[in-house]
Protein backbone atom coordinates (compact mmCIF):
# COMPACT_ATOMS: atom_id res chain seq x y z
CA UNK A 1 0.00 0.00 0.00
CA UNK A 2 1.58 3.30 -1.09
CA UNK A 3 1.90 6.17 1.56
CA UNK A 4 -0.63 7.99 0.10
CA UNK A 5 -3.68 5.25 0.48
CA UNK A 6 -2.07 4.62 3.89
CA UNK A 7 -2.09 8.88 4.69
CA UNK A 8 -6.11 8.74 3.47
CA UNK A 9 -7.03 5.55 5.53
CA UNK A 10 -5.09 7.35 8.56
CA UNK A 11 -7.26 10.74 8.04
CA UNK A 12 -10.41 9.07 7.84
CA UNK A 13 -9.09 7.21 10.80
CA UNK A 14 -8.69 10.51 12.70
CA UNK A 15 -12.16 11.87 11.20
CA UNK A 16 -13.68 8.70 12.91
CA UNK A 17 -11.75 9.25 16.50
CA UNK A 18 -12.87 12.80 16.36
CA UNK A 19 -16.42 11.82 16.06
CA UNK A 20 -16.17 8.82 18.67
CA UNK A 21 -14.17 11.78 21.20
CA UNK A 22 -17.59 13.94 20.25
CA UNK A 23 -20.17 11.25 21.13
CA UNK A 24 -18.12 10.32 24.54
CA UNK A 25 -18.11 14.10 25.61
CA UNK A 26 -21.39 14.21 24.99
CA UNK A 27 -22.59 10.93 26.90
CA UNK A 28 -20.73 12.30 29.55
CA UNK A 29 -22.39 15.35 29.58
CA UNK A 30 -25.66 13.81 29.57
CA UNK A 31 -25.01 11.40 31.95
CA UNK A 32 -23.90 14.03 34.24
CA UNK A 33 -26.87 15.98 33.84
CA UNK A 34 -28.67 13.04 35.40
CA UNK A 35 -26.46 12.25 37.44
CA UNK A 36 -26.52 15.86 38.74
CA UNK A 37 -30.46 15.76 39.30
CA UNK A 38 -30.51 12.58 40.74
CA UNK A 39 -28.04 13.61 43.31
CA UNK A 40 -30.00 17.08 43.84
CA UNK A 41 -32.91 15.19 44.05
CA UNK A 42 -31.27 12.88 46.78
CA UNK A 43 -29.98 15.41 48.74
CA UNK A 44 -33.73 17.63 49.28
CA UNK A 45 -35.34 13.89 50.37
CA UNK A 46 -32.72 13.31 52.83
CA UNK A 47 -32.74 16.59 53.91
CA UNK A 48 -36.59 16.71 53.71
CA UNK A 49 -35.93 13.59 56.19
CA UNK A 50 -34.18 15.36 58.42
CA UNK A 51 -35.89 18.76 58.99
CA UNK A 52 -39.17 17.21 59.18
CA UNK A 53 -37.38 14.52 62.53
CA UNK A 54 -36.20 18.01 63.85
CA UNK A 55 -40.01 19.77 63.16
CA UNK A 56 -41.29 16.94 65.19
CA UNK A 57 -38.70 16.66 67.85
CA UNK A 58 -39.41 20.83 68.41
CA UNK A 59 -43.48 20.41 68.73
CA UNK A 60 -42.71 17.33 70.74
CA UNK A 61 -40.70 18.95 73.31
CA UNK A 62 -42.96 22.48 73.05
CA UNK A 63 -46.02 20.23 73.93
CA UNK A 64 -44.35 18.76 77.06
CA UNK A 65 -43.13 22.31 77.72
CA UNK A 66 -46.63 23.91 77.43
CA UNK A 67 -47.68 20.83 79.51
CA UNK A 68 -45.23 21.85 82.47
CA UNK A 69 -46.90 25.52 82.39
CA UNK A 70 -50.21 24.11 82.90
CA UNK A 71 -48.97 22.04 85.42
CA UNK A 72 -47.00 24.85 87.27
CA UNK A 73 -50.27 26.99 86.83
CA UNK A 74 -52.38 25.09 88.84
CA UNK A 75 -49.58 24.70 91.40
CA UNK A 76 -49.11 28.71 91.73
CA UNK A 77 -53.12 28.25 92.38
CA UNK A 78 -52.46 26.19 95.16
CA UNK A 79 -49.44 27.71 96.40
CA UNK A 80 -51.41 31.23 96.69
CA UNK A 81 -54.30 29.35 98.50
CA UNK A 82 -51.28 28.36 100.85
CA UNK A 83 -50.35 31.85 100.92
CA UNK A 84 -53.53 33.13 101.99
CA UNK A 85 -54.05 30.36 104.65
CA UNK A 86 -50.71 31.32 105.96
CA UNK A 87 -51.23 31.02 110.34
CA UNK A 88 -47.68 32.95 110.86
CA UNK A 89 -44.59 34.60 109.43
CA UNK A 90 -42.80 31.95 109.01
CA UNK A 91 -45.72 29.91 106.99
CA UNK A 92 -46.01 33.41 104.84
CA UNK A 93 -42.70 33.33 103.94
CA UNK A 94 -42.49 29.93 102.87
CA UNK A 95 -45.10 29.91 100.87
CA UNK A 96 -43.76 33.14 99.42
CA UNK A 97 -40.80 31.39 98.26
CA UNK A 98 -42.69 28.27 96.83
CA UNK A 99 -44.47 30.51 94.79
CA UNK A 100 -41.62 33.00 93.22
CA UNK A 101 -40.22 29.88 92.28
CA UNK A 102 -42.45 28.24 90.57
CA UNK A 103 -43.31 31.39 88.76
CA UNK A 104 -39.86 31.69 87.55
CA UNK A 105 -39.77 27.76 86.58
CA UNK A 106 -43.38 28.97 84.57
CA UNK A 107 -41.85 31.91 82.62
CA UNK A 108 -38.44 29.92 81.82
CA UNK A 109 -41.10 26.89 80.05
CA UNK A 110 -42.48 30.17 78.59
CA UNK A 111 -39.79 31.33 77.32
CA UNK A 112 -38.47 27.99 76.15
CA UNK A 113 -41.81 27.56 74.66
CA UNK A 114 -41.52 30.77 72.51
CA UNK A 115 -37.92 29.69 71.51
CA UNK A 116 -39.20 26.38 70.21
CA UNK A 117 -42.40 28.19 68.35
CA UNK A 118 -39.72 30.59 66.54
CA UNK A 119 -37.35 28.04 65.51
CA UNK A 120 -40.75 25.49 64.64
CA UNK A 121 -41.72 28.25 62.31
CA UNK A 122 -38.61 28.87 60.87
CA UNK A 123 -38.33 24.96 60.20
CA UNK A 124 -41.64 24.95 58.64
CA UNK A 125 -40.87 27.90 56.21
CA UNK A 126 -37.61 25.81 55.50
CA UNK A 127 -39.35 22.45 54.69
CA UNK A 128 -41.90 24.27 52.20
CA UNK A 129 -39.06 25.99 50.75
CA UNK A 130 -37.18 22.90 50.41
CA UNK A 131 -40.62 20.89 49.13
CA UNK A 132 -40.94 23.41 46.73
CA UNK A 133 -37.06 22.72 45.45
CA UNK A 134 -37.71 19.23 45.43
CA UNK A 135 -41.00 19.28 43.61
CA UNK A 136 -38.82 21.97 40.76
CA UNK A 137 -36.21 19.22 40.59
CA UNK A 138 -38.12 16.20 40.14
CA UNK A 139 -40.50 18.08 37.92
CA UNK A 140 -37.20 18.92 35.73
CA UNK A 141 -35.98 15.31 35.92
CA UNK A 142 -39.25 13.80 34.55
CA UNK A 143 -39.45 16.31 31.68
CA UNK A 144 -35.74 15.58 30.78
CA UNK A 145 -35.29 11.81 31.71
CA UNK A 146 -37.00 10.51 28.38
CA UNK A 147 -35.50 12.98 26.60
CA UNK A 148 -31.67 12.09 27.42
CA UNK A 149 -32.47 8.60 27.17
CA UNK A 150 -33.05 8.68 23.96
CA UNK A 151 -30.35 11.16 23.11
CA UNK A 152 -28.33 8.61 25.08
CA UNK A 153 -29.79 5.38 23.01
CA UNK A 154 -29.45 6.98 19.95
CA UNK A 155 -25.50 8.45 20.63
CA UNK A 156 -24.56 4.63 21.92
CA UNK A 157 -26.25 3.36 18.79
CA UNK A 158 -23.82 5.93 16.78
CA UNK A 159 -20.80 5.30 18.79
CA UNK A 160 -21.26 1.45 18.07
CA UNK A 161 -21.70 1.77 14.59
CA UNK A 162 -18.66 4.16 14.43
CA UNK A 163 -16.51 1.92 16.96
CA UNK A 164 -17.18 -0.64 13.72
CA UNK A 165 -16.16 1.55 10.86
CA UNK A 166 -12.95 2.46 12.90
CA UNK A 167 -12.20 -1.34 13.28
CA UNK A 168 -12.67 -2.09 9.68
CA UNK A 169 -10.30 1.21 8.93
CA UNK A 170 -7.64 0.00 11.17
CA UNK A 171 -7.38 -3.04 9.81
CA UNK A 172 -6.44 -0.95 6.93
CA UNK A 173 -3.62 0.50 7.88
CA UNK A 174 -0.38 -1.12 8.27
CA UNK A 175 0.65 -2.52 11.90
CA UNK A 176 3.85 -0.50 12.43
CA UNK A 177 1.72 3.08 11.45
CA UNK A 178 -1.39 1.74 13.44
CA UNK A 179 1.53 1.76 16.74
CA UNK A 180 2.65 4.67 16.10
CA UNK A 181 -1.06 6.39 15.09
CA UNK A 182 -2.39 5.54 18.63
CA UNK A 183 0.63 5.97 20.67
CA UNK A 184 0.44 9.53 19.44
CA UNK A 185 -3.18 9.84 19.71
CA UNK A 186 -3.41 8.52 23.88
CA UNK A 187 -1.16 11.77 24.03
CA UNK A 188 -2.46 14.44 21.39
CA UNK A 189 -5.83 13.55 20.63
CA UNK A 190 -5.38 13.82 17.33
CA UNK A 191 -2.30 12.11 15.75
CA UNK A 192 -2.12 13.14 12.35
CA UNK A 193 -0.90 16.57 11.05
CA UNK A 194 -0.25 18.02 7.50
CA UNK A 195 2.20 20.61 6.14
CA UNK A 196 2.04 22.03 2.68
CA UNK A 197 4.60 24.96 2.88
CA UNK A 198 6.74 23.88 5.42
CA UNK A 199 4.92 24.35 8.67
CA UNK A 200 3.35 21.77 11.21
CA UNK A 201 -0.59 23.12 10.85
CA UNK A 202 -1.35 20.82 14.16
CA UNK A 203 1.38 22.85 16.12
CA UNK A 204 2.19 25.91 13.70
CA UNK A 205 6.01 25.03 14.12
CA UNK A 206 8.32 25.53 11.08
CA UNK A 207 9.84 22.28 10.20
CA UNK A 208 13.40 21.78 9.39
CA UNK A 209 14.04 21.83 5.33
CA UNK A 210 15.40 18.38 5.15
CA UNK A 211 12.75 17.28 6.52
CA UNK A 212 10.59 18.74 4.94
CA UNK A 213 12.16 18.15 1.05
CA UNK A 214 11.58 14.34 2.54
CA UNK A 215 8.10 14.65 3.43
CA UNK A 216 7.95 16.22 -0.54
CA UNK A 217 9.08 13.50 -1.90
CA UNK A 218 6.35 11.54 -0.24
CA UNK A 219 8.64 8.33 0.56
CA UNK A 220 7.74 7.49 4.21
CA UNK A 221 5.81 8.90 7.39
CA UNK A 222 7.53 11.58 9.57
CA UNK A 223 6.83 13.19 12.80
CA UNK A 224 6.63 16.81 13.60
CA UNK A 225 9.92 17.39 15.78
CA UNK A 226 7.39 19.86 17.92
CA UNK A 227 4.49 18.08 18.81
CA UNK A 228 5.38 14.37 16.99
CA UNK A 229 2.42 13.77 15.37
CA UNK A 230 2.51 11.88 12.28
CA UNK A 231 3.36 14.58 9.52
CA UNK A 232 2.68 13.97 5.50
CA UNK A 233 2.58 16.55 2.79
CA UNK A 234 -0.18 17.96 0.84
CA UNK A 235 0.72 19.85 -2.15
CA UNK A 236 -1.00 23.35 -2.11
CA UNK A 237 -4.22 23.85 -3.63
CA UNK A 238 -3.88 25.17 -6.97
CA UNK A 239 -0.66 22.34 -7.66
CA UNK A 240 -3.41 20.11 -7.28
CA UNK A 241 -5.73 21.51 -9.68
CA UNK A 242 -2.77 21.68 -11.79
CA UNK A 243 -1.97 18.28 -11.33
CA UNK A 244 -6.00 16.98 -12.47
CA UNK A 245 -6.62 19.45 -15.17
Amino acid sequence: MSIRDQIVKLEALAAVDAELHRLDEQLAEERGILANLKSELRTLDEKLVTDRASLSEMDKTRGELMAEVRQMTTQIERSREKLSRSRNERESNAAQRELEELRKLQRDREDESTKLSTLSESARKTIEETEAAQKKIADELGGRESDISKSLTAAMQERDAKIGERTRLAEAVQAMTLRRYEQVRKRKGNAIAKTIDGTCLSCHMRLPPMLFQKLMRGDAFEQCPSCNRILYYEPPADEREGGTS
